[in-house]
């Protein structure tokens, strides 16, 4: 178990390594080019705006300190995220389960159970720990604190069976706040750890205990209050964020059918204890998913991992603390099974760190190929320059420090993201006058023009463009000189 443990961790050393370009990594590197450019008021993530924005967290500003101090690149900066991450998931795993088990190879079934007791489709989401998932999720905030989230229960688990002092519980609050600024859904799931962790602790904690761990929510809900990047308490009142959830409440039986094995062991696990940590860890988050698919609210999907994590523990732990050897290999068996299913279903996870040719077609072609990138047009596009382009480009060259017209990615604090969508797609419609197409690239004082020759907009030879450069897949770089 240790061995097979120790070559995941190698493959997602190297994924962290390689960090493959795909997902929702731009938009995490444009947070830290606007970081570097100011770090005191760093403005819109990806348009030219004085508007907060939720990722500038504490994980990122730090993030933002290196890049500047170090004058690394983006994507090398991104690089370290990863390689902190990583670690801190992993003996954040070791910690908790060894609050949960003294067996010497729980922590190893553990984390074989997290990373592959998934069914199809593998869902890549950031605040899921697959290996697919990881691939691309391993410089995001949300491996930050999820990592954070299993040294915070671990912690939080000996403070009150200690009855620790006053500062262990200031420092729970303190890493409760960073763990809810950095991402919030992932926050959700931490707290849902936490309640667990608390209402099932024994002896009930002494009047003093519970002072310092109100003590320690005062200090968490004041340093929410402070933050001075945006405002946590707003977030409760953004909408639009059900329909882009929406497919998190597909394909729910297969793709969690695996972790179904962890259900079995939190019913034995209720049967022993009422009050076990990891069976109200996954009612809180079973009720709040239940409760998003019955109501539409179909945000409350990213409580999911509060469901699939604790019942993939449970069966790491019904294996690993099973009281005969006749029941343990039985266990392990149909545990075993479902691992296999899981590292099959994953395999294309290799693709990513291993040549094209060495690996069977099977596996190659269901890798996810990187995105290319527009380094090649920094060499004219300064930061904070704004570029007139396509939503699907404008996924990409906010990562190089250059802001777009139109974000694309949504951006629910934006009050004029609707406006500006519209003034895109006015920009580039067949019909448009040539007086309506400048009126927008005045407004939004843009510089830069980035498109294909059959996306529309201004021609190539209209007198208020000037062509710079031409880049891979034919996409043209024009100055706006009018």
């Amino acid at each position: 178990m240790w061995s097979a443990a120790l070559l995941l961790s190698v493959l997602l050393l190297l994924l962290a390594m390689r960090l493959p370009w795909n997902g929702d990594l731009g938009i995490h590197a444009a947070t830290i080019e606007r970081l570097r450019a100011d770090l005191i008021h760093p403005g819109g993530l990806q348009v030219d705006a004085d508007v907060d924005s939720p990722y500038y967290s504490p994980w990122t500003v730090l993030l933002g300190i290196v890049a500047k101090a170090t004058g690394l690149g983006t994507f090398k900066v991104l690089r370290l995220a990863a390689l902190t991450a990583l670690p801190l998931l992993l003996t954040g795993v070791w910690h908790f389960t060894r609050t949960l088990s003294t067996r010497r190879v729980a922590p190893a079934l553990a984390l074989l159970c997290l990373l592959l007791l998934w069914g199809p489709p593998v869902l890549a989401w950031s605040g899921f720990l697959n290996l697919g998932s990881l691939a691309f999720t391993l410089a995001y905030p949300s491996t930050f604190v999820l990592g954070l989230s299993f040294h915070f229960w671990a912690l939080l688990t000996k403070a009150l069976r200690s009855a620790g002092r006053w500062p262990a519980f200031l420092g729970l609050g303190l890493m409760w706040a960073v763990i809810l600024l950095s991402h919030q859904f992932t926050g959700l799931v931490a707290t849902f750890g936490a309640l667990g962790v608390l209402l099932a602790v024994r002896p009930w904690p002494a009047r003093e205990v519970w002072l310092r761990l109100g003590a320690g929510i005062v200090l968490a809900v004041v340093v929410l209050a402070l933050w001075p990047y945006y405002s946590f308490f707003s977030l409760f009142g953004v909408g639009g964020l059900e329909e882009i959830h929406r497919p998190l409440y597909d394909n729910m039986v297969t793709r969690f059918g695996p972790a179904l094995i962890g259900v079995a062991a939190l019913y034995f696990r209720w049967r022993r204890d009422r009050r076990d940590p990891l069976v109200i860890f996954f009612v809180l988050g079973t009720l709040t998913v239940v409760g998003g698919g019955v109501t539409g609210h179909w945000s409350w999907g990213r409580a999911l991992p509060a469901a699939v994590i604790p019942a993939q523990l449970a069966a790491a732990l019904a294996v690993a603390d099973a009281g005969s050897r006749r029941v343990r290999n039985v266990l392990a068996a149909v545990l075993g099974g479902a691992m296999l299913l899981g590292v099959l279903l994953q395999a294309f996870t290799f693709g990513y760190v291993i040549a094209d040719e060495a690996l069977p077609p099977a596996v190659r072609h269901k890798s996810w190929s990187s995105v290319e990138g527009y380094a090649w047009m920094t060499p004219w596009v300064q930061r904070g320059d704004t570029v007139m382009t396509t939503r699907d480009t404008s996924l990409l060259v906010p990562a190089y420090g250059a802001y777009t017209v139109a974000p694309g990615y949504p951006d629910l604090v934006l009050p004029d993201e609707k406006e500006r969508q519209a003034a895109v797609a006015r920009f580039f419609a067949p019909h448009s006058s040539r007086a309506d197409r400048l009126d927008v690239l005045h407004r939004y004082h843009v510089r830069w023009l980035l498109r294909r020759e059959n996306e529309g907009g201004l021609p190539a030879d209209d007198p208020a463009l000037h062509k710079t450069t031409v880049g891979p897949g034919g996409q043209a770089l024009y100055r706006v000189v009018g």
